[in-house]
């Protein structure tokens, strides 16, 4: 287990599972968001092969719907 921020709050998740396992365990839908890692986006043709890394900053961006 590592420790990340996930929109700026502390949780502990596998460092083997791919960031694509971990959102849904997270929450949420990977068609209906977008990334940031450290500042840095990242594709979503990434997600699947992407690990995390002990103190990684995630930022999970979800569409607003509004007028």
């Amino acid at each position: 287990m590592i420790s990340i921020s996930l929109n700026n709050e502390r949780r502990e998740c596998d460092a083997n599972l791919a960031l694509a396992e971990l959102l849904p365990l997270w929450g949420f839908e990977c068609e209906k968001i977008a990334i940031a890692i450290n500042g840095d986006f990242i594709p979503r043709s990434q997600y699947g092969d992407l690990r995390l890394n002990a103190g990684d900053q995630v930022d999970v961006l979800a569409p607003v719907q509004g007028g």
